[in-house]
């Protein structure tokens, strides 16, 4: 089924409901999903409405100018304008660890994610022959302190030749600029263990372990220039006992990031995702 969804975002104010249902109903849009809420600190208002193109009336190309015309002008209104089909196209970046690179497969391999993923990037070797089993292109680009930048304009040229909507970092090891991340705003997706800042460096799980943590976690969000501290998506957590080893700790908290990581994809190629102000609106 071919489909519409529509993200608003404006001043609260009586009617918003009410006058994007009847621009629908007007033009013969059958809805299929609906949801707002209402940010009361700052008098915002946030919607997601997705709709049936088949019976619509208005031509794709036409909805996004016939909507401001008819609503969006009249309230002040912010929004964004998306269609199911052609799929999103996403580019994964990975390092060393393999975790979150097969989940993110797996799920593309059986249907769960309706995405095309053009290519892999990555700065080692290690992960090639998953990708590549996959049959999906691997660039292998090394990055150290002397090449950064001209890799990072590398790796840029890569997702435009390919025409990537957004980026997944699987765990991929490195720190993107400022640079990179403007030329993808909210479209470049971090998955990292929840212990920060408390626990830094190579080891984190067994940093946690000398502490004695009862609780591990991993969190989701879009890469700012921040680090780490960009709009949250999903969060997760799961409990550890006394007799866990901190091997243990790193196989609990892997699988933690792998479902964090995969249920924020999911948000993302849904459209169920409104960042602003740093935070997020997921519209379940």
């Amino acid at each position: 089924m071919e489909k519409a969804i529509l993200i608003v975002q404006c001043k609260d104010q009586k009617g918003i409901v009410a006058k994007v249902s009847e621009f629908l109903y007007k033009h013969k849009g059958n809805i299929l999903e609906i949801d707002q809420h209402v940010d009361e600190e700052i008098g915002m208002f946030f919607m997601r409405a997705s709709w049936e193109l088949e019976s619509f009336a208005i031509q794709k190309e036409q909805i996004a100018k016939t909507f401001e015309m008819e609503v969006a002008q009249f309230l002040n209104m912010k929004f964004d304008l998306y269609f199911n089909s052609p799929k999103p196209r996403m580019a994964i970046f990975v390092s060393k660890l393999s975790h979150c690179l097969f989940d993110i497969l797996s799920r593309y391999y059986s249907g769960q994610f309706q995405v095309e993923i053009p290519l892999v990037i990555s700065n080692h070797l290690d992960l090639k022959p998953v990708v590549t089993s996959f049959r999906i292109p691997f660039y292998h680009l090394p990055v150290d302190k002397s090449n950064k930048m001209a890799v990072e304009k590398e790796q840029i040229a890569l997702l435009k030749q390919h025409k990537v909507d957004f980026i997944v970092l699987a765990r991929y090891m490195q720190i993107l600029s400022g640079n990179f991340i403007n030329e993808f705003p909210n479209r470049i997706i971090n998955i990292h263990h929840s212990f920060l800042p408390a626990f830094v460096g190579a080891k984190p799980y067994h940093a946690a372990y000398e502490r004695g943590v009862k609780i591990i976690g991993a969190t989701a969000h879009y890469v700012t220039d921040e680090l780490d501290a960009g709009p949250i998506i999903e969060q997760e957590v799961a409990r550890v006992r006394h007799h866990n080893s901190p091997s243990d700790l790193v196989q609990i908290g892997q699988d933690v990031e792998k479902v964090v990581l995969s249920k924020a994809i999911k948000y993302h190629l849904e459209r169920k995702i409104l960042a602003y102000r740093n935070k997020t609106v997921i519209f379940y």
